[in-house]
């Protein structure tokens, strides 16, 4: 029992004892004003600006290939990157402009469809980029007529 009130004793004075410094008055100045100039410093980004974000095939026979090509502006104040661009299923391709797009540039974005599914299809190519979002989204859609099985 002893033992475990001296415990609690050197515990409590380490408590009382490590907490007499006061942390704001170990912050240097002239890191606060390094950090407040570093932060007003403005942020620039680039930023893709479609031309159109959604394209409408029509109406195609199932199997048959088609593609679109998405043209965008680099209407930003920096060199625009695209790292990535994926679709919401295999049947959907995309390729990019591979080059940092300088700002008032164009690239584009050539997405391909195999014409698979039926009736009312909409497909979505995920952008990845160093835009501000970091995001960027297209559609696709068509009307797919089955093909005809009977011969």
């Amino acid at each position: 029992m002893k033992k475990g009130i001296l415990f609690l004793a050197v515990v409590a004075a380490m408590v009382f004892t490590s907490c007499k410094d006061n942390a704001t008055d170990k912050v240097k100045a002239e890191n606060v004003e390094e950090a407040a100039a570093r932060d007003a410093q403005e942020v620039v980004y680039p930023a893709m600006t479609f031309d159109e974000t959604e394209y409408d095939f029509g109406t195609i026979e199932q199997g048959t290939n088609v593609e679109h090509t998405f043209t965008f502006t680099n209407t930003g104040k920096a060199p625009l990157v695209i790292t990535n661009a994926t679709s919401s299923c295999g049947c959907t391709v995309p390729t990019w402009t591979k080059e940092p797009i300088a700002p008032g540039e164009k690239g584009e974005m050539v997405v391909k469809f195999n014409g698979s599914g039926q009736n009312q299809v909409t497909k979505t190519v995920n952008i990845t980029a160093n835009t501000e979002a970091g995001k960027e989204q297209l559609k696709i859609k068509a009307f797919v007529n089955p093909k005809d099985t009977q011969s």
